[in-house]
């Protein structure tokens, strides 16, 4: 009888062959690139601290207990296992919406996988007489971002119930096995973990059910993943068909049957394309209809009695995600609605996170406003969103009065975190990373973060315990 182990399935390989490289030679501008989000997901994780919501899930599983020697969590004076560490850096980049954003035929924010990679380098750097570099962090985020990336790019998990945080396990446990030095074997186990795993439902996301877990679940996709690559380096055995066996694999039990569609080799692609969030947490469908919205708002605040209707148009991905009706419940609910977030970019000219807060909404006229746009899909930004050349994200708005007048037409394709508008988006990032910490640090704490951290060049070659033990508790 022939007892040989059979081959893992071919893309679980590839997952494992790409994570594995030695020496990665990725473009300047995708290093330069990953620096940015690196930045902008510490300013991200800083805001974040300002929720009780947030805070409340944040420090060991059970409270009095330590870890001698653990990973700093930002902002914070707790130091934690590599496990719960990546959860709470997780879901503290991830809890305002506000973190880099990845749209194809599956949607996510890969910079979720940095709960994974933050905790492990430290952990390696820290623990294991390894020297773990910022430029080591940079090169995990672009493998990370990658297979996060290029498996959404053809395959809709949403359609079939699934939410996009399988991919953040897929990819952080790839990322993981790297940093933790894993040899290929192990690797090719933990990543068939990753895909044997339960995958979360998207019922969080969705009215009526759309609630606070959205903001922490990629926190825990990337706790697991650390789990599991944790499980493989311990020589857990692994599942080679995991993804195509009959019946049981992935493809038949979770995906309809479909199979899974990669079109592209794994390189850098998808750190070069990011979207950033930098002017206001919005769910990134939404972002450049509040830019329309807030464009307008020198014209319609002093008028709001007087409008009749507002017509928006959108791309059918925003159409089935945040095209809402009805009451709003919660900050997670309002962060998820189209008409909400262009109904506050209307009335205040600007879109914060306070503004989805019960205490804004009181006192607010929001749904009066809500209650007169109509929302329709513009098939063109439907096909220019799914164009690979182009990816545009593309809303329109448009405000009629009673008296028959009409504002014009406002159109944004590109929202100022694409690509196309990385010049003037550059500063916009690093003055979101400055106000964060800023508002978080005392003044000389903040001062020394901003020399290390702004410096690109001396950052690279810093061992990452060095900037996680600079931002761990501020001082007064």
């Amino acid at each position: 009888m022939d007892n040989q182990r059979p081959e893992f399935d071919h893309l679980i390989s590839t997952i494992a062959d790409y994570a594995l490289t030695e020496n990665p030679t990725f473009s300047a501008n995708a290093y330069k690139t990953a620096y940015y989000c690196l930045l902008d997901s510490i300013a991200c994780a800083l805001m974040a601290l300002k929720f009780p919501a947030c805070n409340k899930l944040l420090g060991p599983y059970l409270p009095n207990t330590s870890t001698k020697n653990g990973c700093p969590i930002p902002g914070t004076d707790f130091k934690l296992d590599p496990i719960q560490a990546a959860f709470n850096i997780g879901t503290l980049i991830r809890w305002l919406d506000f973190n880099d954003t990845w749209l194809a035929e599956e949607w996510g924010h890969p910079s979720d996988n940095l709960g994974a990679i933050l905790a492990i380098g430290d952990y390696m750097s820290r623990h294991n007489n390894t020297t773990v570099t910022v430029q080591d962090v940079l090169n995990a985020m672009i493998i990370a971002y990658e297979i996060q990336g290029v498996i959404a790019l053809k395959n809709s998990f949403n359609k079939v119930g699934l939410d996009h945080v399988l991919l953040v396990k897929i990819a952080s446990t790839a990322a993981t096995a790297r940093l933790l030095k894993l040899d290929r074997e192990q690797t090719l186990n933990a990543i068939s973990h990753a895909w044997l795993d339960g995958q979360a439902l998207r019922t969080y996301r969705h009215a009526p059910n759309t609630g606070s877990r959205k903001s922490w679940a990629a926190g825990d996709a990337t706790a697991r993943a650390v789990r599991l690559a944790w499980f493989a380096e311990r020589n857990e055995m692994g599942y080679p068909s995991a993804i195509s066996a009959t019946t049981w694999g992935f493809q038949d039990s979770l995906f309809r049957g479909n199979e899974i569609k990669v079109t592209q080799d794994f390189d850098d692609y998808v750190m070069q394309n990011i979207l950033w969030k930098i002017s206001f947490p919005a769910e990134f469908h939404a972002q450049t209809a509040v830019e329309c919205a807030i464009t307008l708002h020198p014209q319609v605040v002093s008028k709001l009695e007087e409008i009749e209707r507002i017509e928006i148009k959108t791309q059918e991905a925003a159409m089935r995600i945040i095209n809402k009706n009805g009451a709003l419940h919660n900050p997670a609910d309002r962060d998820h609605c189209l008409q909400y977030m262009i109904a506050v970019g209307l009335l205040e000219g600007d879109l914060s996170a306070e503004h989805y807060e019960d205490s804004y909404t009181e006192s607010t006229t929001i749904d009066k406003l809500r209650n007169i746009m109509h929302v329709t899909e513009n098939r063109q930004f439907t096909l220019d969103y799914l164009d690979p050349t182009k990816r545009s994200i593309a809303n329109s708005v448009q405000v009629f009065y009673q008296d028959g007048s009409s504002t014009e037409e406002i159109t944004v394709e590109y929202p100022i975190g694409h690509r196309r508008r990385r010049r003037e988006g550059v500063p916009v990032l690093i003055n979101k990373f400055k106000q964060a910490i800023d508002d978080h640090y005392g003044n000389d704490q903040a001062k020394t973060i901003q020399a290390k951290l702004l410096d690109y060049e001396g950052l690279l070659n810093l061992e990452v315990t060095e900037i996680m033990d600079i931002l761990a508790k501020k001082t007064e």
